[in-house]
């Protein structure tokens, strides 16, 4: 699979960062329109993009490092070459959330109000950017065989790209990818025809990546690891368990109904 999508001289553009940004851009659009939904300022929101975006790319770039720090301590300068790949999700989500708290305290506005606002563009902007691990080659599984692909009845595309030198990978992107999708129509439809309370929908969203992730995560070969433990899964375990505290929590919560105060 060639990462490369153009080059003219020196200058290379790779789908990894084409990616990143066509997933950013769609992700914030969707923000946008959740928050004039919910009566937020635009200017608030673009002015939070503002600054969470490379906190975020900054967050999940320095999770990947930490994780990977005696690779990276041979050749200091491999960690600015993103383009390469290894920006950890849950490092850029980490991150953003820190500055999400500040942010809506700072403002006086409701964080959960405005995580419920930003989980439905972070979701599908994590299903579209899953396909740039599938341009580097990147965030497979375990070994397969060509049978096994076709009977995933997947497109030749990504099974000739799962052939990384003669081997066969699981598409272990493709099954993110994928869960995050559905995970983004549920969250649209749960939002449409159940009256949430505030936060619930950010719990959802928690739950339901944090169950995903962690089983995805047990198939895949290059996580990162704590010892004999995938960093990832650990985070998926809190995150599943975080986010049906918050559930419970928030059910004797509020109705959504333009009130902006914290909770």
């Amino acid at each position: 699979m060639n990462p490369i999508v153009v080059q003219i001289g020196n200058i290379r553009i790779y789908w990894y960062s084409l990616i990143m940004l066509i997933a950013i851009l769609t992700g914030g659009y969707l923000v946008l329109k959740e928050a004039k939904k919910n009566k937020i300022s635009e200017n608030f929101i673009i002015n939070l993009f503002f600054y969470i975006i490379p906190i975020a790319l900054i967050g999940a770039r320095l999770y990947y490092v930490i994780f990977n720090l005696d690779y990276y301590m041979q050749d200091f300068i491999n960690i600015f070459k993103v383009w390469e790949g290894g920006l950890a999700i849950h490092g850029g989500i980490l991150a953003g959330l820190i500055f999400v708290i500040f942010y809506t305290k700072k403002h006086k506005i409701s964080t959960l109000r405005i995580l419920d606002i930003i989980v439905v563009g972070l979701i599908i902007g994590q299903a579209i950017g899953r396909w740039g691990n599938f341009f580097n080659s990147e965030a497979h599984g375990m070994v397969t065989t060509l049978e096994h692909l076709q009977k995933l009845f997947i497109p030749d595309f990504i099974i000739k790209g799962m052939n990384i030198g003669g081997i066969y990978y699981q598409p272990t992107f493709l099954y993110e990818s994928t869960w995050c999708l559905i995970g983004f129509i549920l969250l649209i439809l749960i939002r449409k025809f159940n009256k949430l309370k505030v936060g619930q929908l950010t719990s959802i969203y928690m739950i339901w990546y944090g169950i995903g992730r962690f089983i995805i995560e047990g198939m895949r070969t290059d996580s990162l690891m704590l010892g004999n433990l995938r960093i990832a899964q650990i985070v998926s375990l809190l995150m599943i368990t975080i986010g049906i505290i918050i559930f419970l929590k928030m059910s004797k919560g509020s109705l959504y109904n333009g009130d902006d105060k914290d909770e």
